[in-house]
């Protein structure tokens, strides 16, 4: 483990303990650190500026994340000056990285070239990762044999109860949803009655003028789709803005929306919204114009 005692420009580096406050998103800077060294860009990383060093290289380097180092401004070419073990250790700056941190695996902000850390006293991790049902004693004797001052911390009983909770949590949402849908549908079928009578003019109207049943029954789909389509571009526009919201600004996950699943939820919304309008509608299309004029 190490802390960050300077960064920046060799010429004009920044001292951690100068800092007033730590820049938003620096909480790296905040003591001490895991750090590591690796010949090899570890799975799950990915070099996305500047270059990964040479295997069996004798230069101090360090491979910064990249999201660390747009938050308190670290360049290629930059310094790093890092405590360990009461020794400073300076390394500069290669490669930025993207690290995807919803792995299993460790995942480290700062990652050393080996000639930087390999002779400093280390522990040496690994993750494990087995089938699901797999029994874990046989592997864990195992472990104990090969190495008796190892220690083996079983994630898999939190990352069940985890799964369950976020299972659960998707079911409320689904069922909030649901609720939202049928009150949408009772709000459509009260102004699709709302506007019976209007509908029962016009159509009376147009079937007077010479209009037939079909030609009616298409000018009212045509109206429904239309009015559908306009409020399932609204409902699209206003849901995608609040899902990004929360999901990329509040959570800071990458949006990836299921196109497919929207289209195909937009797409049943315009059948619903159909289907209703021509139920509503055939009552009226039942009616004799001389049976409809003498009622209005």
């Amino acid at each position: 483990r190490g802390a960050v005692i300077a960064y920046g420009p060799e010429d004009r580096m920044i001292r951690t303990a100068d800092l007033k406050e730590v820049p938003e998103g620096g909480w790296a800077l905040r003591g001490e650190r895991g750090l590591t060294y690796a010949d090899a860009l570890p799975e799950g990383n990915t070099v996305v500026a500047g270059r990964w060093w040479p295997r069996g290289t004798d230069a101090a380097e360090v491979s910064v994340d990249e999201e660390f180092a747009q938050a308190v401004g670290l360049k290629l070419g930059d310094r790093i000056t890092f405590g360990v073990l009461g020794t400073e250790v300076d390394a500069t700056v290669t490669s930025l990285r993207r690290i995807d941190w919803q792995s299993m695996g460790f995942n480290f902000v700062f990652i050393l070239s080996p000639p930087v850390l390999e002779n400093a006293p280390h522990n040496l991790s690994a993750t494990v990762d087995l089938a699901s049902g797999s029994p874990t004693g046989p592997l864990l004797q195992g472990l104990v044999r090969a190495f008796p001052s190892s220690s083996v911390i079983e994630v898999g009983g939190v990352m069940k109860q985890a799964r369950t909770l976020l299972e659960q949590v998707g079911l409320a949402t689904l069922a909030a949803a649901g609720v939202t849908v049928l009150a949408g549908i009772a709000v459509l079928l009260g102004a699709i009655a709302a506007a019976r009578a209007q509908r029962s003019y016009d159509t009376v109207v147009l079937r007077v003028l010479g209009a037939s049943r079909a030609q009616v029954l298409a000018l009212l789909l045509v109206e429904y789709a239309l009015l559908a389509g306009v409020l399932a571009i609204v409902a699209l526009a206003l849901g995608g803005v609040a899902g990004w919201l929360v999901i990329v600004q509040l959570f800071e996950f990458d949006w990836l929306p299921d196109w497919t699943t929207v289209a195909l939820t937009l797409g049943g919304g315009l059948i619903v919204v159909l289907a209703f309008a021509v139920v509503a509608s055939l009552p009226l299309l039942r009616e004799r114009p001389a049976q409809a004029l003498r009622a209005l």
